[in-house]
């Protein structure tokens, strides 16, 4: 733990040669500035971000377009569900979508700024009191419903 805090701590002098003139024409150079690690590895961050995803709330019923690649052939395929769950923030967000297949609950976990997440598209806004909703784990047929929202 140590060692990660001198390591973002680690700030490089990068010199640059920068000619200036005077009234008395007279060179001014080497002016230097500082670049730290983090500050580094957040501009990268920021770049990695999508752009246009929208407003998804837990208990929203999603479209998930996932990205996946057969062969040399790549293809979209739409995976639909319940969020029950958001984590983390920036680029490592995710949300978790729960959707019943063949009688049988599935979750799949989605980091929203992969590139294996094509496209995301709410199709309904659920009304929930809640941040995590794994309580629909326990509940099956019609009591997994979630009551839509209209004002969002």
């Amino acid at each position: 733990m140590a060692k990660e805090k001198q390591e973002n701590e680690i700030e490089t002098n990068v010199k640059t040669d920068v000619a200036v003139e005077n009234k008395e024409k007279n060179l001014v150079s080497e002016t230097t500035k500082k670049i730290s690690v983090s500050n580094l590895i957040e501009e990268f961050e920021n770049e990695q971000l999508k752009k246009e995803l929208p407003e998804i709330y837990v208990g929203d019923t999603v479209k998930v377009g996932v990205r996946i690649t057969e062969g040399n052939k790549e293809r979209v395929q739409p995976y639909e569900g319940v969020v029950i769950a958001k984590r983390h923030g920036g680029l490592h967000q995710t949300i978790t979508v729960r959707r019943i297949f063949q009688g049988i609950g599935v979750e799949r976990v989605f980091m929203l700024h992969s590139p294996q997440v094509a496209s995301l598209k709410v199709e309904r806004r659920g009304k929930v009191r809640r941040a995590k909703l794994f309580y629909l784990r326990d509940r099956v047929g019609k009591a997994t419903r979630v009551k839509q929202r209209f004002d969002r």
